[in-house]
């Protein structure tokens, strides 16, 4: 699913992130009410984990701007506001669900996914394709031209993250906030190690290439090169 977080506690941001992440889901952070609702009118989401307390506009201000704007992704509230009043004000304003901190991820999880499947008209993409390239996303399989595929954890994330933008030039800052959740340059050459290994699995063994190295830019997964 694609999730947007409005969070402006980094410690509980980052604890949300790494987790959806490895559940597999795509990410968008914002750290401040305004710049999150300038996301979630410009950018298509299943559900929304919104804080209540955020700087520049507070998190029922950002649902209730939302509702009249008729903007009706599902949105959890996530805040250490507990009070029962408190939580009839978060649903009135238009949150579905209201999860009080501190919480446990897998009760987060649940909730959104719960969420997920009430969206209105959404079916959940559970297999990805890219010319003869097949991966579930249930099985955690990946396939080409019928033949399997064994690939690492880490290099299931990145080839997923390659096939939602198949097509678009991925840059290594990219990639590293992505697939490994670095918001700084290691100065390792990770990327280019797991790219390279994806290469060997994915590409190799079969006549015609997939992913490609853009010069000065970055990597893109197409069909063929």
């Amino acid at each position: 699913m694609k999730i947007l977080l409005i969070e402006d506690d980094r410690s509980t941001a980052d604890y949300v992130a790494g987790g959806l992440s490895e559940d597999g889901h795509d990410l968008d952070h914002a750290v401040s009410g305004p710049t999150g609702l300038e996301l979630a009118c410009t950018r298509e989401y299943d559900v929304m984990v919104i804080d209540r307390m955020l700087p520049g506009l507070d998190g029922l201000s950002v649902v209730r701007a939302l509702r009249s704007g008729g903007k009706d992704t599902p949105v959890i509230f996530l805040t250490s506001v507990s009070g029962i009043d408190d939580r009839v004000e978060g649903l009135e304003a238009g949150g579905d669900d209201y999860l009080v901190k501190p919480f446990a991820f897998s009760e987060l999880l649940a909730r959104i996914h719960a969420l997920g499947r009430r969206a209105p008209g959404r079916k959940e993409e559970t297999v990805l394709k890219v010319g003869d390239l097949e991966m579930n996303l249930i099985a955690r399989t990946v396939s080409r031209a019928g033949k399997p595929i064994e690939l690492q954890p880490r290099e299931f994330r990145l080839l997923e993250y390659m096939m939602r933008n198949r097509g678009r030039v991925l840059t290594r800052t990219m990639l590293l906030e992505r697939v490994w959740d670095f918001h700084f340059d290691p100065k390792t050459n990770v990327v280019e190690t797991h790219v390279s290994r994806l290469r060997a699995k994915v590409d190799k063994p079969f006549p015609t290439e997939m992913i490609r190295t853009v010069r000065s830019a970055g990597y893109v997964l197409n069909v063929s090169a």
